[in-house]
């Protein structure tokens, strides 16, 4: 039996589907607890159920992205850890951005799938992208009241900011974070490129951003909003058919 198909067994759903189930049911939980509490307020029951309806509609859309996420890792990774990692507290850039990341530096040069994984590279894999995304969650308890008291104490600060034509300092340090970030990756395909003679990484990035430019630009300008739930799916389909296409 080769690594994937025991990554693959029964008993690794069941483990996978073991706190997915906890977590489904504590949402179902509050859910029912919030509704109950919104009838006790007087809340007309109707204009409950329309907002859990489109709760509900608005979120699965979105995870059409998280979906392909899914299926991108259980090539190498098996079905069951994408499955658990993308449905507790996980996010599709971080996952597979940190398991190529762990993939490296457990002895795959090339990253995530350009090798045999082996189950120590496995469990290394889910180790950090595990341990890595509970800092968080960890950090919360400890400063998460601290930080709220500050954001409340700022935030009309921030509004008076935004009134007048001033953009607050905390959207700025959050656009140079995301265009470092951005900057990171594109520098690591100019040089995957230069060094190994392979471009489908940036090709690929490049038309992926081309083509979210172009559903930012209908959802944005056209006013076309419902389009916010299928930019992130669709471009990274759109990249995944490109990058099938030059390996043809």
């Amino acid at each position: 039996m080769s690594i994937l198909e025991n990554l693959n067994t029964p008993l690794m759903f069941i483990i996978a589907a073991v706190p997915i189930i906890f977590i489904a049911l504590t949402c179902l939980f509050f859910l029912v607890k919030s509704y109950r509490a919104g009838l006790a307020m007087g809340m007309d029951k109707k204009k409950l159920k329309t907002a859990i309806t489109s709760s509900a509609t608005f979120t699965v859309l979105p995870s059409v992205s998280i979906l392909l996420g899914v299926i991108t890792l259980s090539g190498t990774l098996g079905i069951p850890l994408p499955w658990l990692r993308l449905s507790v507290i996980g996010a599709l850039h971080y996952e597979g951005n940190v398991a190529d990341i762990a993939a490296r530096a457990s002895g795959l040069p090339g990253g995530l799938g350009s090798g045999v994984l082996t189950a120590q590279t496995f469990v290394t894999i889910g180790m950090v992208m595990t341990a890595g995304i509970l800092i968080g969650a960890i950090l919360c308890i400890f400063v998460l009241k601290s930080y709220l008291a500050k954001v409340n104490k700022t935030g009309g600060k921030a509004k008076d900011e935004k009134a007048s034509g001033k953009k607050p300092f905390g959207d700025v340090v959050f656009s140079a974070m995301f265009i470092g970030l951005v900057s990171a990756y594109i520098g690591s395909y100019l040089g995957t490129g230069t060094s190994q003679g392979n471009w489908t990484p940036l090709i690929v990035a490049g038309v992926s951003a081309a083509a979210m430019g172009i559903f930012e630009y209908f959802s944005r300008v056209k006013n076309v909003k419902w389009l916010d739930n299928f930019s992130m799916a669709c471009s990274m389909l759109v990249g995944m058919a490109v990058a099938v296409v030059i390996n043809m």
